[in-house]
């Protein structure tokens, strides 16, 4: 590679790495996007239980998952194995995953206190197989290459199908659920078939990657950073605090989008088969936009790139805005969002993969696992938030779980979490990606950690 450029052709990564790397997310969503999308309206409608409970549950099980991140990081940093330190953990966990699906979906018939418990029991689990996984899934990236534009497009493959996986799982689990027979026993079976699923892809990423990055410092090749030398040195590195920041109010947002499109299909355009037909929108611009990425990054940045995503973004907003009733406006909007929100996914967690240079630059350590803990935990806690707020705000509006008809205040509740709060979370993520200037620090960084090589 030459140091003084953030790209060199030479150290391309082969195809088929790409893509059996982006088979790890395509696995991933197919639990993820079921919680993202699904789980809260299967415990109100299905299961009946509160939505403003629900809503707690999640965010108390999601930050404290959230921290178990770090501690799932420092973990990582630690781990020797013939297959490294990150993929020998997609092979161990590939299995529970798949148990994990079930049991996420299989509440018992008991009282409403022994469900309760049970789901706050079973969505931590998940939870905890999904840091066991995604923490070094995500480090995988950085260990694979160091080569700036190689970065990009790993992550363009790996969120291309992170969306092939929101797709199937958008359109597939309610008519996959009705085949099956339809109420909970239908759930089950098809969480069953997604669990299998992912654990097989999870076994492709593992045997199709290999690890090659290593430290700088032959010291720290051979022993691991103390904790806290390691938590020290984030604290130091303010590029990885703005990217775990955006990722974390992404994912506020995303779990806003995913979870509150099927209220907003049944409540306030009747007819809840639209679910797959907005998501459907959505997703397929977001990978249309996505083909142009990696270019456009490498042209003129990844945080250049993300602000101008957010702009487009707020600008298919604003078509919605125009008639909120109105399902070829809420449509073309969402089209419109999905084209903004391309360079978005394409580019945050290799916003993540670049700090680790700056972290190994400015204090001597890097720590990979530590730092894509970060971003696991910006995930968790995002999504937690977002799911949290979802059913409070639901519960303050009066919604009331189960069909029928809803109040004026709880349709307005419905219409904030899928366009107001939306709106404001993309304003904020402009204003925080001004002060990330790493791109075009980032040659000359790679440069002086080469020379120490």
């Amino acid at each position: 590679m030459d140091p003084g450029s953030a790209h060199d052709p030479a150290a391309a990564v082969p195809l088929m790495e790409r893509i059996g790397y982006g088979c790890g997310d395509l696995a991933s969503n197919f639990i993820w996007q079921a919680m993202s999308i699904f789980i809260v309206y299967y415990y109100t409608d299905v299961i009946g239980v509160a939505a403003g409970i629900i809503g707690s549950i999640m965010l108390f099980s999601r930050v404290f998952d959230g921290v178990s991140d770090i501690a799932m990081g420092y973990v990582i940093d630690k781990t020797t194995s013939r297959h490294g330190k990150a993929r020998p953990w997609l092979l161990w966990l590939a299995v529970p995953f798949a148990i994990s699906a079930v049991l996420l979906f299989a509440v018992p018939d008991v009282s409403p206190f022994w469900q309760t418990v049970y789901i706050a029991v079973t969505y931590n689990l998940v939870c905890l197989v999904y840091t066991g996984l995604n923490v070094p899934y995500g480090t995988l990236n950085s260990l694979i290459t160091q080569d700036q534009y190689q970065r990009s497009l790993l992550n363009v493959f790996r969120m291309s199908l992170a969306l092939v996986g929101v797709l199937l799982v958008s359109n597939l689990t309610l008519p996959v659920a009705t085949l099956f027979g339809g109420g909970q026993g239908g759930w089950i079976v098809t969480f069953a078939i997604f669990g299998a699923i992912g654990t097989g892809l999870f076994l492709f990423t593992f045997k199709s990657t290999r690890e090659r990055v290593q430290p700088a410092d032959e010291k720290r090749r051979q022993a691991p950073v103390p904790l806290k030398q390691s938590l020290r040195t984030l604290g130091k590195n303010r590029y990885w605090a703005l990217a775990t920041l955006f990722i974390l109010i992404t994912y506020i947002f995303n779990a806003l989008n995913s979870g509150a499109v099927v209220y907003y299909a049944q409540y306030l355009l009747d007819d809840t088969w639209l679910v797959g037909v907005i998501t459907t929108a959505y997703i397929v611009f977001i990978l249309a936009g996505m083909a142009f990425v990696a270019p456009i990054t490498k042209r003129y940045g990844k945080r250049n790139a993300i602000i101008v995503g957010e702009l487009i973004t707020l600008v298919g907003y604003g078509v919605m805005l125009i008639d909120l009733g109105n399902v070829y406006l809420i449509v073309a909007g969402t089209i419109i969002r999905g084209l903004g929100k391309a360079p978005i996914n394409g580019s945050m967690f290799a916003l993540l993969g670049d700090t680790i240079e700056y972290g190994e630059w400015k204090t001597g350590i890097r720590n990979e696992g530590m730092v894509y803990s970060g971003g696991s935990m910006g995930i968790k806690i995002g999504s937690g938030l977002g799911t949290a707020l979802l059913g409070w705000i639901l519960a303050f509006g009066g919604y009331v779980g189960g069909g029928g008809e809803q109040s004026d205040t709880a349709l307005f509740a419905i219409q904030a979490l899928f366009v107001y709060l939306p709106m404001g979370l993309c304003a904020l993520m402009i204003v925080l990606m001004l002060f990330y200037d790493l791109d075009k620090r980032y040659p000359a960084i790679v440069a002086d950690l080469a020379a120490k090589r």
